[in-house]
């Protein structure tokens, strides 16, 4: 028994080696633009508990933000951000998962999942939790500094990092 649980630890650990050793690694940059309020919108409130304006504790969000190669509201989409993110803390903690779906460019239709906790105010750090297309068995984490912080919209810088294999067409 002992070293049939060997063997398997020990392939696993070979496995996950041999993923590492084979890996690829992207640095993506672009920034991250949330509307919060008016027609354009890109934040909808689907549960909310208290009736309050802000996050409170059980609220959640649906968002469906843009991806933008620059900090200019007229740079060019590359994608959208699409999750959800919900208020899990009494002490104003939030939770986000979203797909980052990209639209343009040489990773147009991959896509990559971020999923953790979010601080507001501060450069968030998330995993990478998967991703598909060229972004296929990634791993990685994320890096999002804010750079615009309003009543009426968010803009972060993100530094994405990512460990994948190198898929092609087939």
């Amino acid at each position: 028994m002992a070293s049939s649980l060997s063997q398997t630890v020990f392939s696993i650990l070979l496995l996950l080696s041999l993923h590492q050793a084979c890996a690829e690694m992207t640095h993506l940059h672009f920034y991250f633009h949330e509307i919060l309020s008016g027609p354009n919108a890109t934040v909808l409130t689907v549960v909310n508990p208290s009736n309050s304006t802000s996050l409170t504790f059980g609220t959640i969000v649906v968002v469906d933000d843009m991806l933008l190669e620059g900090l200019d509201d007229n740079s060019t989409l590359i994608g959208r951000a699409q999750g959800l993110v919900g208020a899990v803390g009494k002490d104003g903690s939030l939770e986000s998962l979203h797909n980052f779906v990209f639209t343009e460019g040489k990773y147009n239709g991959s896509t990559i999942s971020i999923y953790g906790r979010v601080e507001q105010g501060v450069t968030i750090e998330r995993p990478v939790i998967g991703g598909t297309g060229m972004f296929r068995m990634t791993t990685g984490y994320s890096l999002a500094k804010p750079v615009v912080v309003t009543a009426t919209k968010l803009v972060y810088e993100f530094d994405v990092y990512l460990w994948h294999m190198e898929m092609k067409d087939n």
